[in-house]
Parts: structure tokens; C-alpha cells; sequence
């Protein structure tokens, strides 16, 4: 364990480098009572309430999910530190977007921390959650053991294949997330254009002609029906 106190160690000495600091700098801000602060920070670690401020609420912290810290079940409870993670692992979606978490969790992941840590962090924290803070301290420890990497968002708008990826990282993990968005999107559209001729004739194997050709032959028997 006695790693962790290092880390924290090594969070107070460079904590000047966080936006926290930053913002004591400015006029309006003022500071909590020292009293304050330690129960605020107690209160962050409590595993069974949540609490409450204007329209935030964090959750009550159960079993289940101080057992998913220290055993994950599954590659969703692994990786959830990184942010939004897919958890149907039959699914096409799942599929496209696996290389790219395992690709994040390489570079967030400093060979030195354990990953339960950063999930500790993650829960205590982050709250479990890309947009809430449960924890001011542990939140800024997490993004800056991990140097902010996040998945923040997958989605699909015009079409089931119209993937649109969102993540905090460098130019490499976004060029990878860029590629799969391409080829989920060409892959998509190639299984609907195919599905399109095998209506329009069934004879005909089109199976392995490019996506273009597809779409060009498409265009030519659709008058004809």
C-alpha cells in the first residue's frame, strides 16, 4: 500500500498544476474553513450516502460496486475509469470499439499504478461518471494519474453504421477512433446497399464488389423497379 501515499505524496506536491489552483487565484474565490474542508473530504469517501447540492446529486455508493473495483466482472467493470465503455460484448458496437479502449487504457495507464487504483479514484472521485464530482481531490489525483484521457462519448445519429466517437486523447487515439468510425460506417452501408440488390435481384452475387460499385449498381436497377 505504500504506493498510494506516494502518489499522493507526489498529488500535493504538484497540486499548483491543477485548474483548482488557478481558480484560488482569483478575487471571487473564498477559501473554506480548514474544518470544512476535511469533512467535505471524509464525507467524499463515505460508501453508502450520496449527497446532494443544488441539482447535482452523486449516487450512495454500494457493494457492488466497491467488489468492481478490486474484482471486475467483466471488460466494462476493467476499464470503466476511462469513462463511457461499452458493456454488451456480443454487440457490433462492442466489437468496433474494443481496440480502442484497450488502446486508451494503454496510454492512461502509467506502468507503475495498479489498475484498481484508477478505478478507486474513478468511483470515489469521479463518481463513476464523465460529468460529476464526488470528490474534488480524488477527481484531480485521477485526471492527472491518467493525463486526462477519457472516453466521453459514443453514439449513433443517421443510421445504425453513422458512428460518431468522442474522446479526450492525443493524435494517435484519434486517429484510431477516426478509422473506426470510417470503417463501421463503410461496413454498415455495404451490408444495407447489398441487402438493397439481393431485393432488386436475388440471382446475382454482389458480395464482393467495393462499396462504390455497390452503390453504383444500385443507382442503375432502381429505375427498373
Amino acid at each position: 500500500m505504500w504506493y498510494i501515499f506516494h502518489i499522493l505524496a507526489l498529488f500535493v506536491e504538484n497540486k499548483q498544476h491543477f485548474s483548482t489552483m488557478a481558480m484560488k487565484k482569483s478575487k471571487f474565490y473564498t477559501p473554506k474553513p480548514f474544518k470544512e474542508q476535511i469533512t467535505d473530504f471524509f464525507k467524499g469517501l463515505l460508501f453508502w450516502k450520496g449527497r446532494k447540492k443544488g441539482i447535482i446529486h452523486t449516487m450512495d455508493i454500494k457493494w457492488h460496486h466497491i467488489k468492481a473495483v478490486f474484482f471486475p466482472k467483466d471488460f466494462y467493470e476493467k476499464y470503466h475509469y476511462l469513462g463511457s465503455i461499452p458493456w454488451k460484448e456480443d454487440s457490433d458496437m462492442f466489437q468496433a470499439l474494443e481496440p480502442l479502449i484497450i488502446f486508451l487504457d494503454h496510454k492512461a495507464k502509467r506502468w507503475w499504478c495498479p489498475r484498481w487504483f484508477l478505478r478507486f479514484l474513478h468511483l470515489f472521485g469521479n463518481d463513476n461518471s464523465i460529468v460529476r464530482v464526488r470528490n474534488r481531490t480524488l477527481a484531480n489525483l485521477s485526471d492527472k494519474l491518467t493525463k486526462g484521457i477519457m472516453m466521453v462519448d459514443y453514439k449513433t445519429k443517421w443510421t445504425w453504421y453513422d458512428l460518431r466517437i468522442s474522446i479526450y486523447g492525443d493524435k494517435q487515439m484519434n486517429w484510431l477512433a477516426d478509422a473506426i468510425e470510417d470503417k463501421f460506417y463503410r461496413d454498415g452501408r455495404k451490408d444495407d446497399v447489398l441487402a438493397e440488390l439481393k431485393k432488386l435481384n436475388p440471382e446475382k452475387d454482389y458480395s464482393w464488389k467495393p462499396l462504390a460499385d455497390l452503390e453504383a449498381e444500385l443507382e442503375k436497377l432502381k429505375p427498373n423497379y
